[in-house]
């Protein structure tokens, strides 16, 4: 049992935070992980910036514009995660998008990454299909875990077909818009979690988008593993600094 799936089969609620890697600052990204981690979360997806992305709201393609203006790119951010196991014992993803990976060398990404200690791995715009035929025995390989995501339009079928494939969680795509916090969910979106929760899949589910408060991060919750919170952290982080991580996550976990 690796870090992922031990953290997913313990008891409580999973909180789990988006930091783009190299945000605020190029040097920022261990002492912001570690902020996390010391502030009670229990999963960390470390953003890989990328110039194009797909699903990002305003509040991340801005953090990622960002990054890598200050000179964000893959090989730094290896290097900056070299001896990352050596101050951090939580699990680890990284999110972001193909074609950086790509260009990177598939195999040369998942090696690196799973020399550093990373757990899994968020690729939104990699097919099911392309990762079953083409990568999956790379992963296998490399013991990394591809995280799928589902969103309320995805049908019964694939999301089975997406069960069968994931090996520690599904991320749970809240909305059909791309990220960004919200006041709450809408009935529609908590009917959405109701009917997946009912689905009784083998792996948890853990919800992403729209959550920015201890009511949002409760409501995800609720019918779910855990919560993803990116664009309020990123918010917050921009306003109140690496000081201010503590504060924000204990404003999410109150009456928890």
């Amino acid at each position: 049992m690796n870090r992922l799936t031990e953290r997913l089969s313990a008891e409580g609620k999973i909180l789990s935070i988006y930091a783009t890697a190299g945000f605020p600052q190029l040097k920022d990204t261990l002492q912001v992980l570690k902020e996390l981690e010391n502030a009670g979360v229990d999963l960390i997806e470390i953003g890989m910036p990328f110039s194009d992305p797909l699903a990002d709201g305003p509040t991340i393609q801005e953090s990622s514009t960002k990054a890598l203006m200050n000179g964000m790119t893959t090989e730094l951010l290896f290097d900056q995660l070299k001896e990352v196991r050596n101050h951090l014992s939580i699990p680890l993803i990284l999110m972001g998008y193909f074609n950086p990976v790509l260009q990177f060398g598939v195999e040369k990404f998942l090696k690196k990454a799973a020399e550093i200690g990373i757990d899994g791995v968020i690729l939104p715009d990699l097919p099911l299909e392309v990762y079953e035929r083409e990568y999956k025995d790379l992963f296998e390989a490399y013991g990394l875990s591809m995280i799928f995501l589902i969103t309320p339009q995805t049908p019964e079928s694939r999301i089975r077909q997406i069960e069968q494939a994931s090996t520690s969680f599904i991320y749970m795509v809240s909305t059909s818009s791309t990220t960004g916090a919200q006041e709450g969910f809408s009935e529609g979106s908590m009917e959405y979690f109701k009917r997946i929760e009912a689905m009784n899949l083998k792996v948890p589910t853990v919800v992403g988008f729209g959550i920015s408060n201890a009511s949002s991060y409760h409501q995800a919750t609720s019918h779910s593993k855990g919560a993803i919170i990116g664009s309020a952290f990123i918010k917050a982080l921009s306003k109140e600094g690496i000081e201010g991580i503590p504060a924000f996550i204990r404003s999410i976990r109150s009456s928890s």
